[in-house]
């Protein structure tokens, strides 16, 4: 393979990871606006606090694996704390409510990370079972990139499962359309939509520590990708997962060929793209019309 095309592959499979790793955040953000109807701005800090509870599950048990499966529960158990004393008191007060006590959250967990954690930039080892290099059509490729690939496409063949296979994801789809009918049979509908808000902050969590390695943790990792993930959910349609992945991966790679050939505007095509589409349909590719 000559090196031109080797090198436009390259890029291509650093974009579809940055893209994967973006729609495991901007999906846990969709899924919890279009089903509570709730928008979440401390959602980026779960993200980061993920990245921080793998680095000191690490740092404790030098086991990345222990890590991978601790650190996103951890952080969704934080989530759902906050959905059951926080944003279930104050959801009928209106979307301005929900900001104001969302920014709140987000910044008591940069506060309480630089008080544990320090301000300095913390490394996350690659297990060394990934981190080698894979010969793809005579090209050398790391190996951790396509883990996170896959580990993303795992978790988003068991998330659909879940909602379209399950009798969970048939309760949650049905409280969406019509909490009134599915409380009428019994079912307890504020425990659904913690069961949600825990799966979609659990989401945020895997792709932090999936993250880790790559971006190293720091207090702004949150403000890193928080900005990338609310564009997806903005471009993409407010609570559309089909809208959130189309998008996820036009901004990997955007990002990515971006970096590579126009570095000096890479920062600014994924707004400029945003621009256009909101232009063109206000509600994003797959947003709904009220």
């Amino acid at each position: 393979m000559d090196p031109t095309t080797a090198m436009y592959i390259a890029q291509g499979i650093h974009g579809i990871a940055y893209g994967m790793v973006l729609f495991l955040v901007a999906s846990g953000l969709t899924l919890i606006f279009g089903m509570m109807d709730i928008l979440n701005l401390a959602h980026a800090a779960f993200f980061m606090l993920s990245a921080y509870f793998c680095y000191q599950f690490l740092s404790m048990t030098g086991n990345f694996w222990l890590a991978l499966l601790l650190a996103p529960v951890v952080t969704a158990f934080f989530g759902i704390l906050m959905e059951r004393f926080l944003l279930r008191k104050i959801h009928a007060f209106g979307l301005m409510s929900q900001l104001v006590v969302t920014v709140g959250v987000s910044l008591v967990i940069l506060a309480a990370v630089k008080i544990f954690w320090g301000t300095e930039s913390l490394p996350v080892k690659i297990p060394p079972i990934l981190t080698g290099l894979v010969n793809i059509a005579g090209m050398d490729y790391p190996l951790y990139r396509l883990f996170i690939i896959g580990l993303s496409l795992v978790v988003l063949a068991i998330m659909a499962l879940l909602l379209y296979k399950t009798r969970i994801g048939k309760i949650v789809r049905a409280a969406v359309s019509d909490p009134n009918m599915v409380n009428a049979l019994g079912i307890n509908i504020p425990l659904v939509f913690t069961f949600v808000f825990g799966v979609g902050t659990w989401l945020a969590g895997v792709a932090g520590v999936a993250i880790a390695p790559i971006l190293t943790v720091f207090p702004g990792l949150e403000a890193q990708m928080g900005m990338d993930a609310f564009v997806v959910v903005i471009t993409g349609g407010f609570g559309s997962l089909a809208g959130a992945f189309i998008v996820s991966m036009i901004f990997g790679l955007l990002s990515s060929y971006g970096v590579q050939f126009v570095s000096t505007l890479a920062p600014v095509l994924m707004f400029a793209f945003m621009a256009i589409v909101l232009a063109i349909r206000p509600v994003g590719l797959f947003g709904e019309r009220e």
